[in-house]
């Protein structure tokens, strides 16, 4: 132990700014039919702004809970775990109603069948059943899937911080373990929009996103120097042969590369968590945090990123529920690339507003007690 123990690492403004972005794309991905859709960096490779979320996520839950864990013990990390867990499922059920009620209203002013968009036929048709299944989370409605997802990583914390006492490498061990399990048997949760459907985002395979930003956040493992050396050109490799079998330009216009793409990545990729999503990931972030190290510290002029980086339970709800609004507006107005980008520049102010607010009436206590420093930080 190199740091006091009630040390506190100098907050990184690098996780802030890449949760803020990740949540204007994840807006962006969930406009219904949105044009812009076509050129955010999922895209162009394999994975997406959900492995960014996830794994910000895995990093920031290093220093608000898995410290927490080596500082003050476990029963005291387990609280706060499970003080967050219930924060987020209420959180999760309350935005599963606004959507409910935005499906209502948009049926009503337009005609149009929301609640089947939004994936809420079969609650509509077995109303008493589709509640305690909402409750259970064995319900959700269409882009309201990973919330549920990070209720169950965060129940997982507490074994792996106990597992950990043991040895970090087994708990590493034992989370690609589960991850194996889940690509050979597709262990699953009941979930999505109706019986018989599985969630997602698999839980059991997506937690080695997760998992990986927490074990570098708590300096389990140590990240490569971010210098343009062999593993930097290696990625940016594999970056640009990920292009021409994802990008539509493409695949579009040539039959064999869409196969190839179809033949890498299997209808479950994204659910399981395929090897090429984690791999892409990995290589991205190592490229984007090289590139940026020369400017890491000019980020923080980016303030209404960073701002919605860090109020990202409040703007990861604001994004879905102001999403699926907004394109209720483009059914009205229609698609063309004026109201396309209004409505996504309306939205993005939105997002920043609410998080202009969250931070206003948050406590000061709560929130990240750090942020990504993926040249290893001291433990604490």
């Amino acid at each position: 132990m190199s740091a006091a123990p009630h040390s506190r690492s100098p907050r990184d403004v690098r996780l802030d700014f890449f949760r803020g972005i990740a949540m204007f794309v994840i807006f962006v991905a969930h406009v219904p039919a949105n044009s812009w859709f076509e050129f955010i960096p999922a895209r162009f490779g394999f994975s997406s702004a959900a492995e960014l979320f996830v794994f910000c996520s895995g990093v920031a839950s290093s220093f608000a809970f898995g410290r927490l864990f080596q500082r003050q013990g476990f029963s005291s990390g387990l609280f706060r775990t499970m003080s967050r867990i219930w924060q987020v499922y209420w959180a999760h059920i309350g935005m599963t109603l606004v959507m409910i009620i935005v499906s209502i209203i948009g049926l009503k002013l337009s005609g149009t069948d929301y609640p089947t968009r939004l994936g809420l036929g079969w609650f509509y048709a077995h109303p008493a059943e589709g509640v305690f299944a909402m409750m259970t989370l064995t319900y959700t409605p269409a882009y309201l899937d990973m919330l549920p997802v990070y209720l169950v990583l965060l129940a997982m914390l507490p074994l792996v911080m106990l597992v950990a006492r043991l040895s970090p490498k087994l708990a590493l061990g034992s989370l690609f373990a589960l991850w194996g399990l889940v690509q050979v048997t597709g262990l699953n949760l009941p979930g999505g929009q109706g019986p018989g459907n599985m969630w997602y985002f698999n839980p059991f395979a997506w937690q080695l996103v997760f998992f990986t930003g927490f074990a570098f956040g708590m300096g389990w493992l140590k990240a490569p120097d971010l210098r343009k050396g062999l593993l930097f050109w290696l990625c940016v490799a594999f970056l640009l042969l990920s292009v021409p079998v994802n990008f539509w330009a493409f695949t579009d216009n040539f039959p064999l590369l869409a196969s190839i793409h179809d033949a890498l990545l299997p209808p479950d990729g994204k659910t399981n968590l395929h090897p090429l999503l984690y791999l892409h990931f990995l290589a991205s972030a190592y490229v984007v945090l090289t590139l940026i190290e020369p400017i890491r510290g000019e980020l923080h002029r980016a303030k209404p990123v960073v701002l919605v980086g860090q109020q990202a339970l409040a703007t990861f709800m604001a994004s879905t529920a102001l999403a699926w609004s907004l394109g209720m507006v483009l059914d009205i107005a229609g698609r063309g690339l004026f109201a396309t980008s209004i409505v996504n520049l309306i939205g993005f102010a939105g997002i920043v507003a609410v998080a202009a607010l969250a931070q206003r009436y948050k406590s000061p206590k709560e929130g990240p007690k750090s942020a990504l420093n993926l040249k290893a930080q001291p433990a604490e």
